[in-house]
């Protein structure tokens, strides 16, 4: 898969079905000028430019073209780790972009307060030399160690504020989101000292019931890590943070659609309880595009066996092995729309990180990020603006 840039000159697709903002616009066309989209239509109404692609044969019939994936929650691919420095995230950042994730949040698993803000540091180095990363996400290390999944549980902490703040300006500005178990003494105020630097405060890895969830989110939290992972169920007379969340319309809630860590039943049901509010993530480590076998998660040893994921001591699961283009088809094939599910990975994981001004949409004035698709979603062509 050749991954192209629109940066410079112009750029017609045209005879698309467009899925772009929850709507589908069948023979629609998008030109994209100076990286950025300049105007859109339908049938023959496009002009000349600079490079002309018909999607209906590049793709056949019935091509697809959307806006670009955003990978809000990922670790890793094509043997890389995003903890392991630059040219980790950007080996695995390239195998990721051919399948149509054209900007990422980088996720670091809890690692020393140290390590962390090196890395976090490093993150806001890339940020500004890579156009496609677009901060980092803080996945630990005040989780709830009951709930650690693959996170190395002795290097769990309770959110001090002095500790917060630490990370928080490694970043300089660049952390995208946190994830917090907000049970834990001190996550309140945490969430509120997240929120206030300008990152998305997460509930996630935690043993929260459904009352604990709804005072994170009146504090400000806004995103559910990976829904009904690393979390309490629902149960008929303990709803737990899932449906805190979808009850929430300021939450958005992440989902893993790789049907290992949802079935099928439940993607559906997640976007069933929480429309226009559900973010296709990859969660990602570096088997993703790779092979089976061990792996290093942060300070966790990793086996993979048939693409799926697993803690060598505890059994959990580990993060996964999928790409945003499958989690498009697994959705689609639990019955979600297509409209609904392109959505989830690119206008709602956009707003979720704060770059709906920007990215997320085909809309005129934003950034010319476009992925073609054939009839049945594999991915036949990326652009990034």
């Amino acid at each position: 898969m050749t991954v192209h840039s629109s940066a410079t000159g112009s750029l017609v697709i045209h005879s698309a079905r467009l899925v772009d903002e929850g709507s589908i616009t069948d023979d629609a066309w998008v030109r994209i000028e100076q990286g950025r989209v300049a105007d859109r239509g339908t049938g023959r109404g496009w002009s000349a430019a600079d490079t002309v692609v018909d999607a209906s044969e590049a793709a056949g019939p019935g091509a697809v073209l959307t806006p670009g994936f955003i990978d809000i929650h990922g670790h890793g691919g094509a043997g890389s780790s995003f903890d392991d420095g630059a040219e980790a995230i950007r080996t695995a950042r390239a195998l990721h972009r051919a399948h149509g994730t054209t900007r990422a949040v980088v996720s670091l698993v809890t690692a020393s307060l140290d390590d962390l803000a090196r890395s976090a540091a490093l993150i806001a180095d890339l940020v500004e030399s890579d156009a496609d990363i677009l901060g980092s996400h803080l996945e630990g290390p005040f989780l709830d160690p009951g709930h650690h999944g693959a996170h190395e549980p002795s290097l769990l902490r309770e959110p001090r504020r002095d500790d917060v703040a630490r990370l928080l300006d490694a970043g300089r500005g660049s952390v995208r989101q946190v994830t917090i178990a907000p049970e834990l003494p001190g996550a309140l105020d945490a969430i509120r000292q997240i929120v206030s630097s300008g990152a998305a405060a997460a509930v996630g890895h935690t043993d929260a019931d459904a009352a604990t969830a709804v005072a994170a989110f009146e504090a400000g939290a806004s995103i559910l890590t990976h829904a009904f992972n690393a979390m309490p169920g629902i149960h008929h007379r303990a709803p737990g943070p899932v449906l805190a969340a979808a009850a929430d319309h300021r939450v958005t809630l992440e989902a893993i659609a790789d049907n290992v860590h949802l079935d099928p039943h439940v993607i559906k049901l997640v976007f069933d309880a929480a429309p226009g509010r559900v973010a296709l993530i990859t969660d990602a480590m570096a088997a993703a595009g790779s092979a089976d076998g061990h792996y290093d998660l942060g300070a966790v040893r990793v086996t993979v066996e048939d693409g799926i994921a697993r803690a060598d001591d505890t059994g959990a699961i580990a993060g996964s092995t999928l790409t945003q283009d499958v989690a498009l088809r697994r959705a689609v094939d639990a019955g979600v729309a297509l409209p609904d599910a392109v959505r989830a990975l690119t206008e709602t994981p956009a707003r979720a990180v704060g770059c709906a001004d920007r990215l997320g949409s085909l809309r005129i004035g934003l950034l010319g990020d476009a992925v073609l698709l054939d009839a049945e979603l594999n991915v036949a062509g990326v652009w990034i603006g």
